[in-house]
């Protein structure tokens, strides 16, 4: 009987196994994966098996969906095992409650490519992000909401949070790596340490991604490896990580992590490869040499690391960001950060040297590394002129002027980003000269004042706080104002755009205002703006630069015909520009400022440009463009494709 019973068992434990191993093997099957913390060992473990990453950061948001599973391929084929990326709450919610997960920003489809490529991934969905996108992803809406205190406990930013997550968590959790998914760890917040350190907020959060997520999956945070940091942006349940780059003692380093975490994985969650630009100061890089040797002392110590960035991409549109230090830091179009995939995602040298070290420590896949995208010069695009911006105040603001007192800001007149328009009369004459200024941060970030349609010049935040102006009683004074991308990283976060407060002329403030929202891109991106007026722009002078009222222009061009390849991917260069923002058939593909630098070129994907039909440029320039040609001829204005990109150019 003792037999019999025993053949019986064993019958009933071989069945289970072959249900469960049919189980397994099915698509959407979870039961053989498994990701935590092994602390006895010091590791990740991976199915049962110690396992350690080494990642590069790819956001989706400043990479073309065209392009992911390119970017992602020449990540898996240097050597790498995962890849790690923040999720913009901004850039998904960009109304209260109005959710975009298509097309363009399609989480889910960016996950399954990564899965598909053979990556691993790790989610940073925030809420906040820092990335030097704007406002570090924070929605703009949420600082409509007088006294909101962000990333804290404040009452109503946690309720804005929990809906936000309420929504983006369920669209992750099938993707977790014990789901089937690639997702194997998960960031709460970012950096919180440097920020702020209110403990009832992290144990918030923590809560709200457990009770969607579950209690299986690593949950993380990433702080700089000071004692301060670490201590205020760490939580029991959420595994400590640290970043730094190749100015920081490793050893030093690490031994902060273990202070924090004694036991488990090293954890470099953001290595620098390079850094980021802002308009003005040169090109930054880090030598190539010496990225290789950190990484190969941290990969010699077991650590998992993640380089940040892999590829940097591109801050189409208005979302790249700013920094303040003394003064304001706005952050360019182009994320290159000087990453082993350059921004048009082509390998670089500095990816080479790279994947050498990787082959020391891992397997590297075979076969050739993907070859650069193609690019084409399509040369010279003659450019026509518009009407100027106040010309077509009846088309960008539709629905008329927010007459007001005082001032309102962007986030009073619900506009997040772009450019909105200040007009109010003279109060009397002015024939001597009088100084128009804000006061003290009464204004984010840069203005072009005229009067009655004549330039008298600009002013900036932090550079030129006053300007000279002459006009009679009754004339139109304009402030048309730039939001140059909110800052999203410091105790300035949550910055307001706008004038903040009434401008004072010749001592007196001025009141009685009326308020354009103007919604240029929608105009622009419908084909809503006239292409057969030639502008009269009334030009003032200003310390030996022609300022021009902020103007449209247009121009055209086709792809050559003969080569079925095209298009291809290019580069626009704005030759002899000042100032502005450029659209591609209706997209907008940023802030140039070449007057500036370093950036000289704007990123153009080929996905933007038609095979078939004249492609259309756009160009808003706020200070005016250099006359090609003698005047008595006719002016010509020149935009440039090129095949290279220009990015460490001449600046002032």
């Amino acid at each position: 009987m003792a037999a019999a019973a025993a053949a019986q068992v064993q019958g009933r434990v071989l069945h289970r196994l072959l249900l469960l191993l049919l189980l397994c093997l099915s698509p959407k099957a979870s039961c053989a994966q498994s990701f935590g913390i092994d602390r006895a060992r010091d590791c990740f473990v991976k199915d049962g098996e110690p396992f350690r990453y080494i990642a590069g950061s790819l956001h989706y948001s400043r990479v073309p969906r065209v392009y992911w599973k390119d970017r992602l391929l020449k990540m898996y084929t240097t050597g790498l095992n995962a890849v790690q990326t923040y999720v913009p709450w901004n850039y998904h919610e960009t109304k209260p409650g109005v959710f975009e997960f298509s097309g363009e920003k399609d989480l889910e489809e960016f996950i399954r490519t990564v899965k598909e490529t053979g990556l691993l991934l790790i989610l940073r969905p925030g809420p906040y992000i820092c990335a030097e996108w704007d406002m570090g992803g924070l929605p703009a809406w949420l600082i409509q909401k007088r006294g909101i205190v962000l990333r804290s406990s404040d009452k109503e930013y946690l309720k804005a949070v929990d809906s936000w997550m309420s929504v983006l968590l369920p669209k992750v959790k099938p993707w977790l790596y014990q789901n089937g998914g690639p997702i194997i760890t998960i960031q709460v917040e970012n950096e919180y340490g440097s920020f702020g350190c209110d403990m009832e907020y992290m144990r918030h959060l923590t809560e709200v991604f457990r009770s969607k997520l579950g209690r299986d999956v690593v949950l993380f945070t990433t702080d700089e490896p000071s004692l301060h940091s670490q201590s205020c942006g760490s939580l029991q349940d959420l595994y400590s990580t640290i970043d730094f780059g190749i100015e920081t003692n490793i050893t030093q380093a690490f031994e902060m992590q273990r202070k924090f975490e004694p036991n488990g994985p090293l954890v470099n969650s953001e290595f620098y490869t390079g850094w980021l630009d802002y308009w003005g100061y040169a090109h930054s890089t880090r030598d190539s040499s010496l990225v290789a040797s950190a990484l190969d002392q941290m990969l010699s110590l077991g650590a998992s690391v993640n380089m940040y960035m892999f590829e940097g991409g591109t801050n189409f549109g208005y979302w790249s960001g700013g920094d303040f230090n003394v003064s304001f830091l706005p952050v360019p179009t182009s994320y290159d950060y000087d990453a082993p995939l350059s921004e048009a995602g082509d390998p670089t040298e500095k990816l080479y040297i790279i994947r050498d070290v990787i082959r020391k420590y891992a397997d590297i896949p075979a076969g050739p590394m993907p070859p650069p995208t193609p690019k084409y010069a399509y040369g010279y695009v003659h450019m026509t002129p518009y009407k100027n911006l106040t010309e077509l105040l009846d088309i960008l603001a539709p629905y008329g002027p927010v007459k007001s007192k005082h001032p309102l800001s962007f986030e009073e007149m619900n506009q997040h980003h772009g450019f909105m328009l200040y007009r109010t009369k003279l109060p009397k004459n002015y024939s001597n000269p009088a100084q128009l200024r804000p006061p003290p941060n009464g204004l984010n970030d840069r203005a072009y004042v005229s009067i009655n349609g004549v330039v008298q010049g600009v002013l900036d935040r932090d550079r030129r706080r006053s300007v000279s102006i002459e006009g009679n009683v009754g004339e139109w004074l304009d402030v048309l104002v730039e939001n140059m991308g909110r800052i999203s990283f410091g105790k300035h976060l949550g910055e307001r755009k706008g004038l903040l407060s009434g401008l004072i002329l010749d001592g007196e403030v001025l009141t009685d205002w009326m308020i354009y929202s103007l919604d240029i891109d929608s105009v622009i991106a419908e084909g809503l703006l006239p292409s057969s007026f030639h502008s009269s722009v009334k030009m003032k002078r200003l310390d030996q630069a022609g300022i021009a009222a902020p103007t449209f222009y247009h121009g055209s061009f086709s792809i050559p015909p003969d080569i079925p390849s095209f298009p291809w991917d290019t580069f626009l260069k704005m030759y002899g520009w000042t100032k502005g923002q450029v659209w591609l058939n209706g997209f907008n593909l940023g802030r140039y400022w070449p007057r500036q630098g370093p950036q000289m070129t704007l990123y153009v994907p080929a996905s933007l440009i038609s095979a078939s039909l004249p492609n259309n440029v756009t160009v808003l320039e706020l200070e005016g463009v250099s006359c090609l040609g003698h005047e008595s001829a006719g002016c010509s204005y020149l935009v440039q494709f090129l095949d290279r990109p220009i990015l460490n150019g001449t600046f002032r």
